[in-house]
């Protein structure tokens, strides 16, 4: 799993011109999947993203987390994460998920990210095409690959 963490000052997802999902200061989480994930994947990047430091204390110095903060989420599937673009000028999806893998391994992250940050998690749609908006705070943009752990 691929994810981009970007701390907000708030954030939404509208679909259909619709807002689904929004929040104030917290995490949004782009999430990419690929056949080989695991729920070994998603408890290892769900701890790692509720305890990441990378919120500011009273001496604007980033140690505290989500959690800390009581911050909220929101996690939106993002299969072009894993775009290669190492022939040509398309990039070519083939190593992200197909959905019949990926949106239970989506729906079981967003799922153990509550459980672990005891937050408010919200996401996007699967598949949908969704208007993205973002007030990146700092900014902080964290990239984690669980295939990467060292």
């Amino acid at each position: 799993m691929r994810l981009v963490i970007q701390r907000t000052k708030e954030a939404s997802v509208t679909i259909d011109g619709k807002v689904k999902s929004k929040i104030d200061s917290g995490l949004l989480i782009l999430l990419g999947i690929i056949n080989e994930d695991t729920k070994e994947d998603i408890q290892w990047l769900c701890k790692k993203v509720t305890n990441l430091r990378i919120f500011n204390d009273e001496n604007g110095v980033m140690n505290k987390s989500v959690k800390d903060i009581e911050g909220s989420i929101i996690v939106v599937s993002q299969f072009t994460l894993y775009a290669s673009t190492k022939k040509g000028n398309r990039p070519s999806y083939i190593k992200a998920a197909k959905p019949d893998i990926s949106i239970p391994l989506y729906e079981a992250f967003v799922e153990e990210l509550r459980i672990v940050s005891e937050l408010e998690v919200l996401t996007g749609e699967f598949g949908a095409d969704m208007k993205v908006s973002l007030l990146n705070d700092g900014p902080v943009t964290i990239l984690i690959d669980s295939k990467n752990r060292e």
